[in-house]
C-alpha cells in the first residue's frame, strides 16, 4: 500500500547537502528548498531512509520523514500555503 510523507532536511555540508536532494529528486517532488512530498510502497520507504542514512553525518544533519497518511488528495488538501502555490499534482509517470 502507498502513503503520503513528507520530508524535511537540514544538511550542514554543500557536498552533503547536494547527494541528499539527488537522492529525494528519485522519490518525491520538491515542495521547497528542503521539502519533499513523496508517495512511496513500503518497500520504497525503508529504501529511502537507506539511500538518506547513507550520505548522512548523523552526528550534523538531521532528516524528518512526516507520515501523512494513505490519502494523497487528502494529504495535498492538509497543506496550507501563504505565498508560491505547491507544484502541481503530477499525473503518470516521470522519468529523472
Amino acid at each position: 500500500m502507498r502513503r503520503c510523507y513528507l520530508v524535511c532536511y537540514d544538511i550542514r555540508d554543500p557536498k552533503r547537502l547536494r547527494r541528499v536532494h539527488k537522492v529525494l529528486k528519485g522519490y518525491g517532488e520538491s515542495w521547497q528548498f528542503s521539502v519533499f512530498f513523496c508517495v512511496l510502497k513500503d518497500i520504497d520507504r525503508v529504501r529511502l531512509q537507506t539511500d538518506l542514512e547513507e550520505r548522512l553525518n548523523q552526528k550534523e544533519d538531521q532528516v524528518m520523514i512526516l507520515d501523512l497518511g494513505p490519502n494523497e488528495e487528502d494529504a495535498r488538501k492538509a497543506a496550507t500555503v501563504i505565498g508560491q502555490p505547491l507544484p502541481k499534482q503530477h499525473n503518470g509517470v516521470i522519468v529523472v
